[in-house]
């Protein structure tokens, strides 16, 4: 059976960081306990404490977010520890060899405004300043999904998160921006715009806010 990764680390890190005994039968002393300390990587230390890693959380929050016997209350905290967790751009990017860039978009979807507003905002923070997660937005055709929140949404809060979602997928990454430009209603630019021209993507930020919704 293979070893888990993380052991496999843990265990080289262990052998590194013993006292050697060198051929002429001499020993050499270990680093001191701060130099050994900054090779540990957060989820060695999850595997020394017996802890979960931030891959295993990551899952399990989403598992939670799917599940028909999680409450709202539980599902909005899995979602805050969620956001929490992909803030790291390795923990982002990690979403897609966990399979969990497909799932999250799907809850832009949800029937409930929260679990909507939530979805974006992940989406948001995952997304910022990250070409790679960047890119998955395209992929799974979440521009126009998050366009149509954003502007018809009954809910200010879950549509402000669809704009900051929008804002912070387009920004800096053109086919991003490309995307967003052919799938935006009726009356708004059509024109190509410069991904890195924030003048130019802040007033369409700003529209996209003000957008009429009509009331139910």
């Amino acid at each position: 059976m293979a070893m888990d990764p993380t052991m496999n680390k843990l265990l080289k890190w262990s052998v590194q960081n013993s006292q050697q005994q060198n051929e002429d039968g001499t020993t050499t002393a270990p680093p001191s306990a701060s130099e050994a300390a900054r090779t540990l990587t957060p989820d060695m230390i999850n595997a020394l404490m017996g802890g979960p890693s931030d891959a295993d959380l990551m899952k399990a929050a989403m598992e939670v977010l799917h599940s028909d016997e999680s409450d709202l209350e539980n599902k909005m905290i899995a979602f805050d520890n969620f956001e929490q967790l992909i803030e790291g751009i390795d923990n982002a990017n990690n979403l897609e060899p966990l399979g969990l860039w497909s799932p999250l978009v799907k809850l832009l979807d949800h029937e409930n405004a929260d679990m909507r507003r939530y979805a974006a905002w992940c989406i948001g923070t995952a997304v910022q300043n990250n070409e790679k997660a960047q890119d998955k937005v395209i992929v799974l055709n979440a521009i126009p999904k998050l366009v149509k929140v954003a502007t018809t949404d009954s809910n200010p809060a879950t549509r402000k998160k669809a704009v900051y979602a929008i804002s912070s997928s387009v920004r800096n990454y053109q086919p991003a921006m490309n995307e967003l430009t052919s799938n935006l209603p009726e009356g708004y630019p059509s024109d190509k715009i410069d991904a890195s021209d924030m003048d130019a993507i802040d007033p369409l930020m700003d529209k996209l806010r003000a957008h009429p919704v009509s009331s139910a």
